[in-house]
């Protein structure tokens, strides 16, 4: 038995070490060189394995950097720019839709799972392990939760909305444009434009910008959407509920 004092010793002799330095010199060589028509290829193949499986092709400038998993109906829509990381779980059964729109990127282990419709806007990002399912399973008094079937009601999701990694949406919801939702957090309602969410389940900690910034770069949001959302996150809103009853 070698102890961890003699392994030591045997990698530092210098003879190991030059001969390590030597070889690691001409294998990084090698690899920097093949790396990127690689790379290239490897792209190019992920790209043209996830077209095949969708109704209408995958848009030319859509960027696959490895395996998506496509089950059900296969009846999804990518937009433009589309950036796609590996381990992807995207599905479609019964009447289900997925639709991203342009500058979307999906992180590495996402889930979306649809059985009426999730969207997805221009320019939002969904973090490592995500899942968003408008789905859930019924219960039926003396019918197994397997066999009872499954409510849903559609997700949205708007532009510029940047969703945390380990984050789960769950039907019915509506996150606004330019929202953004912390790491882990557990979406059961909608979330105004311009608001961070964090916690489970999901409550406002603080608005992204001011009520005037959001009404601007938002194009779909007015100024009293806007200022519902300040009101929102600074628990405003609540206040003013309880002094009106």
């Amino acid at each position: 038995m070698v102890s961890n004092s003699e392994f030591r010793a045997h990698e530092s002799h210098p003879t190991i070490r030059r001969f390590k330095k030597t070889l690691s010199f001409i294998v990084s060589r090698f690899l920097r060189l093949t790396f990127f028509p690689w790379d290239k290829s490897r792209r190019l193949w992920y790209h043209a394995q996830l077209s095949s499986r969708l109704a209408k092709p995958l848009n030319e400038s859509a960027v696959v950097q490895g395996m998506v998993h496509v089950y059900g109906t296969s009846n999804i829509s990518f937009g433009r720019n589309i950036l796609l990381y590996p381990n992807l779980h995207l599905e479609t059964q019964l009447g289900g839709s997925i639709e991203l729109g342009d500058n979307v990127v999906l992180s590495s282990g996402v889930h979306l799972v649809s059985m009426t419709r999730i969207t997805i806007g221009e320019g939002s990002m969904i973090g490592e392990y995500s899942s968003v399912r408008d789905a859930r399973h019924a219960r039926v008094a003396g019918v197994p939760i397997r066999d009872s079937g499954h409510t849903c009601s559609p997700i949205s999701i708007g532009n510029e909305v940047w969703i945390g990694r380990g984050v789960t949406v769950l039907g019915g919801v509506t996150i606004g444009d330019g929202a953004t939702v912390g790491a882990n957090a557990v979406v059961i309602r909608d979330v105004p434009a311009g608001v961070t969410v964090a916690g489970v389940p999901a409550q406002p900690i603080r608005t992204n910008t001011t009520p005037e910034v959001v009404a601007l770069r938002a194009r779909s949001i007015d100024q009293d959407q806007a200022n519902d959302s300040y009101r929102f996150a600074t628990g405003q809103s609540e206040i003013a509920s309880r002094e009106s009853k």
